[in-house]
Parts: C-alpha cells; structure tokens; sequence
C-alpha cells in the first residue's frame, strides 16, 4: 500500500489549486465540499472558476505559481498541462512538509484525490494509487448503488444518541453488542423509512431495559418488502429493489419472474416460487391464500422477506390484497414499485404511449379472466382518441377485439402485440384490430404478451430500437410503415 488512505479537516483551512483550467475546475469542486478557503493561481481561468472568484467563492491570484503561494497552506492541487511549474509546486510543497495532488503524474504526487461517495457524515473514498481513475470511478458506482443517502441518516441517529447508549451502558463489549443489534434490528429499519420518532421511541424503551433485554428488543424482525421486479430485464430493476434482493432471507417471486432478476438475490436466500396459472400444464399454482400464509409464516419466523412481483405491485399484481393481509397479522412491511409492464413493453418496442399526434391519454386494463372481460366498460375502451394497454389478453384475444369493434372502436385500428417484452427474446408484431386473434394465432403468441391498441402503435415499425424489428406494417393514412421479417 503506497498511499495511506486519510481524512484531513480542511474548514477554513487554505486549499491552493494551481492552473485555471476544467481540470482545475473538476478538482476544485471534489474538495470544495470540505469548507476550505480556496486559492487558485493561474495566469487566466475558465469562465465558470472567474464567476467564482466574483463571487467571492474562492481568490484567484492571476499570475504565474511563486513558491510563497503555499506559505501557511493545508494541501495543494498541481493542475496545469506545464510539468515544470508542476514540479515546482511538487518541490514548495515537499520543502512546507504539505501533501500535494499533481494530476496524472505519480512520480511529482504525495497525495492522491480519491472518487468519493458522500452520505454525509458517512464518507467513502475509493482509490486505486492512481493506477487507474476510471475503475475507481467504477467501483464507486457500485457503491453508491448499495450505500444509500439512508446511511448517513442513520449515522446522524446514531451520534445523537451515542452519549446516552454510552452513559447507560458502562461495559465496552454489551455496548458494541447493542450496537450491532441496533444496526441491523428494526430501528435501522424505521430510520431507513424516515420514521426517526418512532426509531428513538423503540431505542428508548430498550435502553430502559436490563442490558440482555435491551439487545433483545433490538434485534432484528421479520419483515416483508413488496418488490417489483419489471417485465424482465434486471437493468430496471430499482436501486431500493437490488438492496431488498441482496439482504433478503427468503423471495417469494412470480412465475415470470426472470433467471436474470432471480440471481441477484443474496446466494443464501431461500427462493420459492408462488406462480398463479389457470392452466395446469404449466405446473404447480399457488392460490393467494396460501401466498398470504407463506408470507406471514416466514416473516413470523423472523426472516427478512422478499415478494417478488413481476411488473409493478399495485398495477394488477394484487400488492394490496397481500399488504392487507400482512397488515392484519402485525407483519412490518414496506413497498418498492417496479416499472410496469405497458410502461416497459412500450418502451422497448419503440411505442410511446400518448403522442401529441396521436394519443392524449392512456388507459390499463387487464383481460386475464372471463370475469375481467364481462367487467369491462367497453363503451369507455372504443375511444378512438386514446391508447389502450392490456394486459394478460392473449388468450381473450378473440373476445376483447370482438368488444370492441362492436362498441364502435374502428376495426382498421392499428394495434401491437408485444411478446416477453424488455427480454432476449423480445417479439413485436403490428396489424390492426381485426387482425390481432389471427396474428397472434399465426404467429403463436404466448404469455407474457401485452397488446397495445391506438395510433401509437404504428410507431413500432420505424421508432423500434432493441431487439428484433416488429413485424407487420400497420398504419393509419399519410404515416408510411415499414415492414420487417
């Protein structure tokens, strides 16, 4: 280890930055968080650094680097393309003992500026001893994705009370196992979800506890995070979705839940799968009883659990049945919603969903069942004006297109049927509403499958972008379609 990783207080202390260029600027803005008086000298800066100076942000010495511009200075930052004068700078800060950062010269450097991960008062800093700034900006990427801004909340929760846990717990070791508990038990938890009066309420009581009961009460609970998960390619997955796969115990997820969302789970987490189907050759089918009785058997059982929803929760995934049923039975629990499945599979098949000329709004339904299809407004559906996404139509294809040609929707509607959207093997076919049960026949298309109805859909053939182009050609009057096979 050549440099030896450091935190220096830089308040008030004098930062000189020599050269006045957008590197400068880069640098400047790193160490700027810190709250030092800032010098820059340079003969001329860039626009941005003079307003500045203007401002009084920082003093801008515009002349060539002396030696005496390091008198009484805390660190300095070498930035000019000049490697003399940044040698210069290297030797006045060797002769005042002062750490200095010579950009993209190693030999000249004493100190390196790492990437840097601010959740305040929780700081992380990633260096690679400048071998390679481009994989510390990696790996600091990876950071920021799993040390979220709830981290330094929870650091500042803990230096509030860290003079009462200390005066009300004597002994070194029971203090450091409180804090253990209390970092990974409920009232990490509650600060997570900004609910820091209640944090300190459950802190308080256990405190008022003997020392053993107090990491008792401390320690972890089950619990439940609604997860959606997308349609399927894990790069939708959210940031708050990664970090309930990684932590979880056990994952209760979907049939369609993808291989690929499924593997970011944490390797010891218990998978079980909870797919619903009306068609028994697909396997085994778990009523939503039983999933209500899973979740809150394990979460009982003080494990950390993950239900896995394919798409978003809220929208036709029956998320609030199951928070109901975990509400009833006391069960913690929190949501993380997931990009839908009109929103994804529209996306990725190159269809924005309202258009000026086109579409002005949108309308979700779901036709997975006789009942959802004799439910339906159907009257409501055959306005011409806006666009329609169905979900789980495909096998009431037939019936949904008859409804709605009958309810006055025109039968030369374009409409795109989109099949295992924002995966590999995304398929995108585009005709018009008399067409889809034929379509989707000829072409065997299977779940899960979206349909899109509406002028919109014509955007498929010449706006589509990822993965195979759509095939057919639908189009209303004056837009040229294109087809491929």
């Amino acid at each position: 280890m050549r440099y030896f990783p450091l935190f220096l207080d830089l308040r008030g202390r004098t930062v000189v930055i020599v050269g006045g260029g957008t590197i400068a600027e880069r640098k400047l803005d790193l160490v700027r968080e810190a709250g030092p008086r800032l010098v820059v000298v340079a003969p001329h800066v860039t626009p941005r650094l003079a307003r500045l100076a203007a401002n009084g942000a920082l003093e801008h010495r515009a002349r060539a680097f002396e030696p005496a511009d390091l008198d009484g200075a805390r660190f300095v930052i070498a930035a000019t393309d000049d490697r003399d004068v940044n040698r210069t700078v290297a030797d006045a800060a060797e002769a005042r003992g002062i750490p200095a950062n010579v950009v993209d010269d190693l030999e000249l450097a004493t100190a390196i500026l790492p990437a840097v991960v601010d959740r305040s008062p929780i700081v992380v800093a990633i260096s690679t001893q400048g071998t390679t700034p481009a994989l510390a900006r990696h790996v600091r990427e990876r950071v920021e994705s799993l040390v979220d801004e709830s981290f330094g909340r929870l650091a500042a929760f803990c230096e509030r009370w860290r003079g009462t846990i200390k005066a009300r717990v004597a002994d070194l070791g029971a203090r450091r196992r409180l804090y253990d508990e209390l970092l990974r038990g409920p009232v990490a938890e509650l600060v997570r979800r900004r609910r820091e009066p209640e944090a300190d309420a459950l802190l308080a009581d256990a405190l008022d506890c003997a020392d053993q009961d107090a990491r008792v009460a401390l320690r972890p609970r089950g619990s439940v995070v609604l997860v959606g998960a997308g349609p399927g390619d894990p790069g939708l997955l959210t940031l708050n979705a990664l970090r309930a796969l990684q932590s979880a115990d056990v994952v209760l997820h979907d049939r369609l839940v993808s291989a690929e969302i499924l593997r970011l789970a944490r390797r010891e987490a218990e998978l079980v799968e909870v797919g619903k189907s009306g068609d028994k050759s697909r396997g085994h089918s778990v009523t939503q009883t039983r999933i209500h009785e899973l979740l809150i058997e394990h979460a009982r059982a003080g494990r950390r659990v993950v239900r896995l929803k394919g798409g978003d929760p809220f929208v036709f995934g029956r998320g609030g049945e199951e928070l109901e049923a975990l509400r009833a039975a006391g069960i913690e629990f929190e949501v993380v919603p997931g990009v839908t499945a009109a929103l994804a599979c529209g996306a990725y098949a190159g269809i924005p969903l309202t258009h000026r000329e086109h579409s002005g709004s949108l309308r979700i339904v779901t036709a997975h069942c006789r009942e959802s299809i004799d439910a339906t407004d159907w009257k409501g559906l055959a306005d011409a004006r806006e666009t329609l996404a169905v979900y789980m139509g495909v096998a009431l294809l037939g019936t949904l297109t008859r409804e709605l040609i009958r309810h006055g929707r025109s039968p030369a509607t374009p409409i795109a049927l989109i099949e295992n959207g924002s995966r590999p093997d995304q398929r995108v076919f585009v005709g018009t509403l008399r067409e889809a049960e034929a379509l989707a026949s000829r072409e065997r298309i299977g779940s899960p499958a979206l349909l899109v109805v509406g002028d919109v859909a014509t955007c498929a053939t010449r706006l589509h972008w990822f993965g195979a182009p759509p095939v057919g050609a639908a189009a209303p009057v004056g837009v040229p379609a294109r087809s491929a096979a």
